[in-house]
Parts: C-alpha cells; sequence; structure tokens
C-alpha cells in the first residue's frame, strides 16, 4: 500500500508538473519522473558555501550541508511547486536532503516600535487572528483553494530583546482534517522586517526546531541596516510587536503561512485524489522520496 501511495503520488506531481504525456507515447516511470523533478529542481540556481544574498538587506551565511537559492531560484521553486510568488520572496534555504525548508520574505513597512514587548497577550492576539479567519477564507475560495482554520497556538508568541527576533507557531487544518504548523519568525530591522517561514511537519517539528535555531543565528542584516542603527526621521511602522502579528489577519492564511502556499498543487486537479494521502511537507518528502539525501532502491 505504501509503494502504491507514493508511485500515485509521483504521477499525480509529474503530471502537474510536466504535464499528462501524448497517448502514443510511453509514460514515464516513477524512477524517471524523479531524476526529471529533480534535474528541474537542480537547475533553480543553489549555493552550497559563502553567503546567500537576501535583496540589499540582509544576507545569510550557509552552513555545511545546506543549500540556498536567490531571489530567482526562489521564485521559480515556487513556481514549479505550483505555489504564488510575488515581488517580496528574496531567498530559500534548507538541508541538502530538503526534508524542511525555510523561506525570507522582506517587507520595508518601517521601524517596528517593540515598546510593547512585555505586554504581548496570546489570547487576545489569537482572537484577531481567528476574526480574520473568514475574509481569508473567502481570498481562499476565490483562488480555487479550500478552506484552512486555526486551531491555537503551538508556540505563542516570544520576543527576543537581544536579538529584536519576534516567533510564534500556529496549528492550521485543513477541511479534510489535515493539519501543520507555520512556525513564523520575524526579523526586525531598521527599515522594516524580515518574515522567515518555516515549513516543518508538525511531528517533525521539535526536532528541526535547534537546527532552525542554529540557522537563524547565521542571517545578519547588513551595515546600515540592523534594528540598533535606527535613526531619527527613519520611517515608523503603523503598528507595534503585537500589531506585526495581527497585521493583515484577514489574510494571514492566505499570504504569511506556506501552508497556504503549498496547498496550492492540489487546489484542483489532484484534490479529489490526493486528499487524505499526504499533506504539506508530508507531502513533498513523500512525492520526492527525499531526492537529494535518499537512493532509488530506498523508495
Amino acid at each position: 500500500m505504501k509503494r502504491f501511495v507514493l508511485t500515485l503520488a509521483l504521477s499525480l506531481l509529474g503530471c502537474l508538473v510536466f504535464g499528462q504525456e501524448g497517448k502514443d507515447e510511453k509514460p514515464l516511470s516513477p524512477e524517471e519522473r524523479q531524476k526529471a523533478i529533480q534535474k528541474e529542481i537542480e537547475s533553480f540556481g543553489w549555493t552550497r558555501s559563502g553567503k546567500g544574498k537576501l535583496g540589499s538587506e540582509a544576507h545569510i551565511q550557509i552552513p555545511e550541508g545546506y543549500r540556498f537559492t536567490g531571489k530567482s531560484g526562489t521564485k521559480k521553486m515556487l513556481e514549479f511547486t505550483g505555489n504564488i510568488s510575488g515581488d517580496t520572496e528574496l531567498g530559500i534555504i534548507a538541508p541538502e536532503n530538503m526534508d524542511w525548508w525555510v523561506l525570507f520574505e522582506f517587507d520595508d513597512v518601517g521601524y517596528v516600535k517593540d515598546s510593547d514587548k512585555d505586554k504581548l497577550d496570546a489570547d487576545a492576539i489569537l482572537k484577531q487572528l481567528r476574526d480574520g479567519q473568514d475574509a481569508a477564507n473567502q481570498a481562499r475560495e476565490k483562488q480555487g483553494l479550500g478552506k484552512l482554520y486555526l486551531d491555537g497556538w503551538a508556540m505563542p508568541p516570544r520576543y527576543n530583546e537581544e536579538s529584536h527576533h519576534l516567533e510564534w507557531a500556529i496549528k492550521v487544518r485543513n477541511e479534510e482534517g489535515g493539519s501543520s504548523i507555520n512556525y513564523l519568525t520575524k526579523l526586525l530591522g531598521r527599515r522594516g522586517v524580515m518574515h522567515v517561514t518555516l515549513l516543518v511537519s508538525p511531528e517533525e517539528l521539535q526536532s528541526t526546531l535547534p537546527q532552525y535555531q542554529k540557522l537563524i543565528h547565521q542571517f545578519s542584516y547588513e551595515s546600515g541596516q540592523t534594528y540598533a542603527e535606527y535613526r531619527q526621521g527613519d520611517k515608523i511602522a503603523q503598528y507595534t510587536l503585537a500589531g506585526l502579528i495581527t497585521a493583515g489577519a484577514g489574510v494571514a492564511l492566505l499570504k504569511s503561512g506556506w501552508l497556504a502556499k503549498l496547498g496550492v498543487i492540489f487546489a484542483k486537479a489532484a484534490k479529489p485524489i490526493i486528499v487524505g494521502v499526504v499533506v504539506l511537507l508530508g507531502f513533498f518528502k513523500s512525492i520526492l522520496m527525499r531526492l537529494f539525501g535518499r537512493k532509488s532502491s530506498d523508495a
């Protein structure tokens, strides 16, 4: 049964990404599709050492065993997997086997004051996020996507005053009962916020967090762009820390979470078949069969 599910998933992804083969053409085997997908992903310009440039705002040091692609590669990666891309995405970094991903997006909202750092009310913030749930789902429906629901905090908001990092994690559920966790980190800078989203399956969140936190320590704003370099007259954001979490709450599930983005690939053609088989990162790991860390025979 497991082999059947993996074969079905690979076949579905191949159809979505490469299109159906012609009736007279020999269908690609799962192994051939796997190689084709791997080859396509490799073409997105991955860097495996040095610094990963995140626009003109920041960079991240690429540790051994990780891969990074910048703005152009990120756009291609999102589009290749059937996801929504925009102008804010600056890079993706992931372990070589791509078990989990980290997406960087910059929002030039201005300097976010942390005057409410000791007053973050998790219950009140969650209520505001839930109040925006209906609006988010209406927007998703217009794009042909299923509804998503907030099930609460996986980790309530917390702020590191030294590094000026704000982070939290929310539990999200789809209409079929599939669940995921969106772990979000906001790295405050002088001119705006670097939004960092960790995509990981719920069962692997705790084991991944130490690696993720270590990775975030490799992030740096460029000289002149750090939070501490704020100068009188700089643009000030219209909200503080609590507002950073709830800003745009009506589209929180639509844009800020990778759950919404990775769901796009199954929104139409594959949804009737794939629902209940794989969800989010589980889908990606199963379909690609850890392309970069597992031999074909292990499938």
